[in-house]
């Protein structure tokens, strides 16, 4: 089998975050278990008990309430920009809580307390305060943890808009007309692209989003060599708009070359440009997160394609903190060989079994019954 003369230990598994799991609710089910085991050793009467849960869930919905009024205090000045004139709009966004929740808390808070009324006023009036302070000092907001994952599964990072953005403009328009691009190409050329493993786009997705116009100064081993054939469309506008993709010689440590058609995502450009002005609000460890979900969105979205299936190579890879000048040549060629060693096992796979003609004497002689063995010309012996 295809060995390559080197072939650096990938980390791209390790870099890319996978999509978060259910072990938070996990979490937050074992740690309920747990506090009703505490609650019940501690051995404390049921009603008193009762009564202090239900006081605080009120408490929370206190909170609820007076977060979305104060929420109701701005989002009715956007009443038409905004929730298209509907109040009912306005309250039911200010105020996610469950209304019966409230009433039945308060209810049953009521039956619960004992003969002291008195102080009812009281202490919701303590639990308001309390929320308020809460507000006031911020300690409602989520965590950087929550924010993420709410952004996650709700698809809103700037991440998810422009992988999607990328794969409708771009990649779903030439990657199905590439395998044909790169067959006349073969044709023409048929020492250069030999394995078809091979003929595919090779998207360049570094972490770091630094995206270098010209890959032969950001590598002097990556020499271009041609341009396949252009694909032209009238798209949004746009008469015979071109589409066209370069490809490129990869020199390897052995003065081998290497042949594929490689680019970088161009999305990237965009993160690494917000990062650097100060209107974007947009901090290097920002571009990081976002780079590695526009990688795992774009590769999600890739592989529920089946037009653009077989036709494309995400390379992901974290920029070398030293300078290695040939650090993106080995990052594509470790593909390369990957892909060659790929063609070579299905080739392998697909080689037809041909059984054996040769017998050996065991094999006759399992195969002559007595009856075909040589019998006399008269039955009666003579």
């Amino acid at each position: 089998m295809f060995q390559g003369p080197w072939r650096p230990q990938r980390r791209s598994t390790l870099l890319i975050p996978r999509a978060r799991g259910g072990r938070a609710q996990g979490a937050v089910y074992l740690l309920l278990a747990v506090s009703a085991a505490a609650l019940y050793i501690t051995g404390e009467p049921l009603v008193s008990t009762a009564r202090s849960l239900t006081f605080h869930f009120l408490a929370l919905q206190i909170g609820v309430l007076l977060k979305g009024t104060c929420y109701l205090a701005e989002e009715i000045l956007h009443l038409q920009s905004r929730h298209r004139g509907s109040f009912w709009r306005v309250l039911s966004a200010c105020f996610p809580l469950r209304w019966p929740t409230l009433l039945l808390c308060t209810l049953s808070y009521v039956a619960l307390l004992d003969e002291d009324r008195q102080k009812l006023g009281l202490q919701l009036g303590l639990a308001a305060l309390c929320q308020l302070l809460s507000l006031t000092l911020g300690l409602h907001k989520p965590s950087a943890v929550e924010v993420s994952e709410m952004s996650e599964r709700s698809k809103q990072n700037v991440a998810h808009g422009l992988a999607w953005s990328y794969y409708v403009g771009y990649l779903k328009i030439v990657l199905p007309r590439l395998q044909k691009s790169m067959e006349e190409f073969s044709k023409a050329n048929p020492n250069v692209v030999s394995c078809r493993e091979t003929w595919k786009l090779h998207i360049l997705v570094p972490l770091s989003c630094d995206v270098c116009d010209d890959l032969e100064k950001a590598d002097s081993n990556i020499q271009y060599l041609t341009d396949l054939t252009e694909t032209t469309l009238t798209r949004a506008g746009t008469k015979n708009r071109v589409y066209k993709h370069s490809l490129y010689a990869i020199r390897d440590g052995d003065n081998k070359l290497w042949h594929c058609a490689v680019e970088y995502a161009t999305p990237l450009q965009s993160l690494y440009a917000m990062s650097q002005d100060e209107c974007a609000a947009f901090s290097r460890e920002d571009r990081l997160e976002q780079a590695k979900i526009f990688y795992r969105t774009l590769e999600e979205i890739l592989k529920c394609s089946k037009e653009c299936a077989g036709t494309y190579r995400l390379i992901a890879y974290e920029d070398s903190g030293e300078a290695e000048p040939h650090f993106l040549s080995r990052e594509i060629l470790w593909h390369l060989q990957q892909q060659h060693c790929e063609e070579y096992t299905v080739q392998e796979e697909n080689i037809p079994h041909t059984p054996s003609t040769t017998l050996d004497s065991a094999e006759l002689s399992l195969q002559i019954s007595s009856l075909d063995l040589p019998q006399p010309l008269r039955s009666d012996g003579f």
